[in-house]
């Protein structure tokens, strides 16, 4: 701010202007001097300002205002409108929406969609690549902190480990890696987690009615395992958790789901595969599996405690058809455990109490 004589010949089209310290609204000339310009305020000039700092504000009061870059609260607005001349110097304002407005709200919301769809798909075929580069180590550090409570209630009566231990070197011989436990838990579940750990709830055991209905749950759990589904999925969700987080929240969450869903079922059917070549590899009839899926969808009068495995593993006719389906006619099965074998994995969790010590 400058001191200047009331003789100077000031003129310039009239402004009103804030400048940013005070809610005082000012009365100048604008005083336009090429690059620059300047603001007389009766004895005082203010500026000057550089034509290029000058920003367009949104429409005030059926004028356009300008703002100063790296002033807060700095205004001027015209008192009326400015010459040509002087308009030329002065920032366009932007229009709201700028592509939306330029091109039509339906052709930008089918335009924003497709590269929508493009990235959702991506965040969908991603996963897996990402999972597979996810080192042992990292993902069995994610098993330990996933298994929590678990480990409190784990079982481990020396028969019944050895004959959980022979079922697996029946239906896997060449996978050292393996990590499988039971928990005291009367649910009718098994889960897998990431590092290769496969959690066997006590509940199945004692709904099961033979060792090879076992071998089956087991059998598709492995493929989770060597397919890395668990890791996939935690990947996939946190890609799709970011990429629909801006969507409304029911819409994203519904999205979410049914997307998550579809490659969960995906998974699914790849584990029930796998799990068909290892018993066929084996030589343990896939049919006692059949027969345990058929009775989850029934309920086996246990419906609660059915209801466990049913949640997290979709149970159907035609699972258990597919199964059914590929044992080989006139194939000699003979069963994963003998009757004593078969005896101490169903009691593994005997003497066990709740809340054991054991520990994976």
């Amino acid at each position: 701010m400058s001191a200047r004589s009331d003789m100077d010949d000031v003129t310039g089209p009239g402004v009103w202007h804030y400048d940013g310290q005070s809610a005082l609204r000012r009365s100048a000339l604008l005083v336009d001097e090429g690059e620059t310009f300047r603001l007389a305020e009766g004895a005082r000039d203010t500026g000057p300002f550089l034509w290029r700092d000058l920003r367009a504000n949104d429409v005030d009061t059926g004028q356009t205002s300008y703002g100063l870059n790296g002033v807060g609260g700095w205004r001027i607005g015209f008192v009326d409108t400015p010459e040509a001349a002087l308009a030329a110097k002065l920032p366009k304002r932007q229009r709201y929406g700028r592509v939306v407005d330029r091109v039509g709200l339906w052709p930008a919301s089918i335009a924003f969609a497709a590269v929508a769809a493009l990235v959702v798909a991506i965040v969908l075929q991603t996963p897996a690549m990402v999972a597979r580069l996810i080192p042992a180590s990292a993902e069995k550090r994610m098993g330990d902190l996933m298994v929590g409570d678990f480990g409190k209630r784990g079982c481990d009566d020396p028969a019944g480990r050895a004959a959980l231990a022979a079922m697996l070197k029946r239906l896997d011989p060449a996978a050292p890696d393996l990590d499988v436990h039971v928990v005291k838990l009367g649910m009718v579940n098994a889960v897998t987690l990431p590092g290769g750990r496969i959690v066997l709830f006590d509940g199945l055991l004692k709904s099961a009615a033979s060792p090879d209905e076992v071998a089956g749950v087991i059998g598709h759990e492995l493929g989770h395992v060597r397919h890395r589904d668990v890791t996939e999925a935690l990947v996939r969700q946190l890609g799709l958790s970011v990429v629909l987080g801006g969507m409304e929240g029911n819409i994203g969450g519904y999205t979410n789901a049914l997307l998550s869903t579809a490659y969960s079922r995906k998974a699914e059917t790849n584990a029930d595969t796998f799990a068909i070549a290892l018993m066929r590899q084996a030589g343990v009839s896939p049919a006692p599996t059949a027969g345990f899926f058929r009775r989850l969808g029934r309920g086996g009068g246990r419906a609660e405690r059915m209801l466990a495995y049913v949640n997290t593993h979709p149970v159907s006719s035609d699972r258990a058809k597919t199964f059914e389906a590929s044992a080989a006619k006139g194939a000699t099965y003979r069963p994963t455990l003998d009757q004593t074998q078969w005896a101490a994995l169903k009691t593994i969790c005997k003497g066990t109490p709740q809340e054991s010590r054991w520990r994976f």
